[in-house]
């Protein structure tokens, strides 16, 4: 019988502590997938803080660290300094990454280091309790905004692939979504591009991908995926916003 489908060696057999309908345990397999496919499993390093993808080492088999919430491009930075040879990733939150962090990963690209960063946007705090991050929507609700995301109070989101793909140390930047089988399997392109730049070490790569919370959204997977094609891409357009000048 032709085998059609092959599970991952990049993903280990426990079950996951992800919500359902959330679209972690996708990013997860996508990233593992690409460095199975790569033949570099056994040589990649990666760091997660703080957020729902705090168990993600349990997930993802290769060697993981934690680090403190949104410190994680620090981590990777020293790592890279250690093991030039490896593979290196931080897999981030966007109230992680987009709040505490905002420092950490823009410093990072800045300084052009050789890492990826895999970027989980769904618009909110999710493990914490469902308040409002810095890519939360105007008008979207939370546990911090329960009349809506104010524009005259908070601001507008923020757009951080369009901000990051403007320090000269990031190369490759791009914007996609898992909220559809096509989409899905752009995300798994997008992955594969990211990883060949920083095996080049052509400089800083950046991976975001628009992700849903049903939980904290208040909706069924169903409606969750809806609700990031109808309300989430038109703010967050999806797309390269940065590539190495070859590959223009």
């Amino acid at each position: 019988m032709k085998q059609i489908f092959k599970y991952t060696e990049g993903m280990t057999s426990n079950t996951t502590h992800y919500c359902p309908g959330c679209t972690h345990g996708i990013a997860h397999r996508l990233i593992m997938e690409v460095l199975e496919e790569k033949g570099q499993l056994g040589t990649t390093l990666a760091v997660a803080p703080i957020g729902c993808s705090i168990l993600s080492h349990q997930y993802m088999n290769v060697d993981m660290m934690e680090s403190a919430h949104g410190r994680a491009p620090a981590i990777a930075s020293a790592i890279r300094r250690v093991h030039p040879d490896k593979t290196i990733f931080t897999y981030q939150g966007d109230g992680d990454l987009a709040s505490i962090g905002i420092a950490e990963i823009i410093h990072a690209a800045a300084r052009g280091e050789k890492f990826t960063t895999f970027f989980i946007n769904n618009g909110i705090y999710g493990m914490t309790g469902g308040q409002m991050a810095p890519t939360t929507l105007i008008g979207q609700r939370s546990t911090t905004s329960v009349d809506g995301r104010s524009k005259e109070l908070t601001g507008m989101p923020l757009k951080v692939s369009e901000m990051i793909a403007t320090l000269d140390g990031a190369v490759y930047v791009e914007r996609v979504a898992l909220n559809s089988p096509a989409n899905v399997r752009k995300a798994k392109a997008a992955i594969r591009r990211a990883f060949d730049v920083q095996d080049k070490r052509l400089g800083f790569s950046f991976v975001e991908f628009l992700s849903t919370c049903p939980t904290n959204w208040g909706l069924t997977p169903v409606d969750a995926t809806n609700w990031v094609k109808e309300k989430v891409m038109p703010y967050y357009p999806l797309g390269i916003y940065k590539q190495p000048e070859v590959e223009k």
